[in-house]
């Protein structure tokens, strides 16, 4: 499929239809034909058909936001069962593609010749199969695959060791480790943007900067660490799962949560979540952190 643009246009590939489920179609109709388009008529809706059924997208011009979000998710709203699709196609971009590349992306591959803009989704650049195109696949997608990683080896600064993902290039990005449900590790040298942890169910994050909004939102298992600060929202609908913040966390923590914990500085949480005490196993963290003796007094544990 080749796509032809004469102006940006956003949410190209994207399975979520920009959150079809909150706006109901008020911000974009999966069936209208993608705005500027050069001599075809596809709708949103005939990209992402096509990308599920492995087949590859080829775009000539500059993209705007959000291309290829949540690639490759068969997605629980839409009838699927929330996890990875196996063969989803690639899609390839000369020009430009806009920020949020790949948010909660799982599967497939994103080529651009161009110039990226931050801040990225759950994807990382690899090494490419296509000369002049930045290869981008998703971070989710190596930690579930590790015998893929030789073929799409992480470029440096990044890289693995055994399980362990390291990212050090100070990319922002976010969903980072989206739907994880394998017990690996993430570790970013940096910040990271909104909703870092979303959905997973296995492994851990350990992030050595500040968290955006959301993070650990809707985490069903697994382990989030913040060294530094965490904006609003902190573990918004947590439903299982381990979520530490060292550094100041700005208001709503627990905003509808239902399950889990979380172990961050003193701080009046949304009801019904309420402070209990710290545990064996938190002391334990917070010492892996840094933090005991009289600083651990600083600390709670906020639980439903």
């Amino acid at each position: 499929m080749e796509l032809k643009l004469s102006s940006l246009q956003g949410c190209i590939g994207d399975f979520t239809y920009n959150f079809f489920w909150q706006h109901r179609g008020a911000r974009l109709n999966p069936t209208d034909a993608i705005p500027s388009q050069l001599g075809t008529s596809y709708s949103y809706e005939d990209v992402v058909e096509a990308l599920r059924n492995g087949e590859d997208m080829h775009i000539k011009g500059d993209v705007g936001t959000r291309l290829g979000s949540s690639l490759g998710v068969d997605l629980v709203f839409f009838g699927g069962n929330g996890k990875e699709l196996p063969g989803v196609g690639s899609i390839i971009v000369d020009g430009n593609a806009g920020s949020h590349l790949g948010l909660s992306m799982l599967s497939g591959a994103i080529y651009v010749k161009g110039e990226v803009t931050e801040p990225l989704g759950n994807v990382v650049q690899v090494q490419s199969d296509l000369d002049g195109y930045k290869k981008f696949v998703s971070i989710t997608w190596l930690l579930h695959h590790p015998e893929e990683r030789e073929i799409d080896a992480v470029l440096a600064p990044n890289k693995f060791k055994d399980e362990e993902l390291f990212l050090a290039d100070r990319i922002l990005r976010n969903t980072l480790a989206a739907r994880c449900m394998k017990e690996a590790k993430v570790h970013v040298k940096g910040d990271v943007g909104i909703s870092v942890g979303i959905l997973m169910r296995k492994g851990c994050v350990l992030v050595e900067g500040n968290a955006g909004m959301n993070a650990a939102a809707l985490l069903n298992g697994g382990t989030v660490v913040v060294l530094g600060d965490a904006a609003e929202f902190l573990g918004v609908e947590l439903k299982k799962g381990v979520v530490f913040v060292r550094g100041k966390c700005k208001g709503y923590v627990g905003a509808k949560m239902t399950g889990g914990r979380i172990i961050c500085r003193k701080t009046k949480p949304i009801p019904p979540v309420m402070e209990t005490k710290l545990e064996k196993e938190d002391l334990a963290l917070l010492a892996e952190c840094g933090i005991s003796g009289m600083l651990t007094l600083n600390y709670g544990r906020y639980e439903v």
